[in-house]
């Protein structure tokens, strides 16, 4: 199956966003383990904060731009694979699969969950970051290919015979408030600017980590949700 097209912008966009993806891995290192898969890794941004701590990793992504930058980032570590497969395509089986801010771009999204679950080995563990509230919905998740953004309904409603949950959590309250007020002043916006990107992240992640904590992850502009494979 040949390459894709993907919008790409946001990822330049985000790629700025160090102290989110620090947030992100620290929340999820634990799950992450030698045979890792990473789908849509994008420009390796949240490879970079684990890959010198695995010995053995595959990176896919479907944009032909994005497989050259990934390839050029990673051309001198040995524990790194790079294609352009998609998972059913890919070969063996992984302890640790994971798809940040992946599966909103794909229609079939149970379909998806399904066949990485079939691509985990038993005890392996799926990892999903999407976009939460399907009221945020904007212009901006549009312009980047998302299908939809999602309800923490329906991970707790789509069960899986192979699989438990092991977290399911909303993360980001602060950066919920900052989507939503801005979608109400800058409804013609499509893309944020760097400014916006730099203010949420430098100034309002640390405040969000605080406040994802002391609220106990019940609300946020994310969901993340970590599945363990139990047969």
């Amino acid at each position: 199956m040949g390459n894709m097209k993907y919008p790409g912008k946001e990822l330049e966009i985000f790629d700025k966003a160090t102290i989110w993806r620090k947030y992100i891995y620290a929340l999820t290192k634990k799950f992450l383990s030698d045979g890792m898969l990473e789908i849509g890794a994008g420009l390796g941004s949240f490879t970079a904060n684990y890959y010198k701590n695995l010995q053995k990793i595959v990176l896919t992504d479907l944009d032909e731009e994005n497989i050259k930058i990934l390839k050029k980032k990673f051309s001198e570590e040995k524990n790194i694979t790079i294609n352009s497969k998609r998972i059913n395509e890919l070969e063996g089986k992984f302890n640790t699969i994971i798809y940040l801010n992946v599966l909103e771009h794909i229609k079939n999204d149970l379909d998806e969950i399904n066949s990485a679950l079939n691509k985990l080995n038993t005890g392996g563990h799926l990892i999903i970051l999407v976009p939460a509230h399907q009221n945020l919905f904007s212009k901006f998740d549009e312009a980047i290919g998302h299908h939809k953004r999602y309800n923490i309904e329906f991970f707790k409603f789509n069960k899986f015979e192979n699989a438990k949950i092991q977290k399911l959590l909303f993360l980001d309250l602060a950066g919920y408030i900052l989507y939503f007020l801005n979608k109400i002043f800058f409804k013609e916006e499509v893309y944020p600017s760097k400014l916006k990107i730099l203010l949420w992240d430098k100034i309002f992640s640390p405040i969000t980590i605080v406040l994802d904590y002391i609220t106990r992850y019940k609300f946020g502009k994310n969901i993340l949700c970590i599945y363990k494979k139990i047969e």
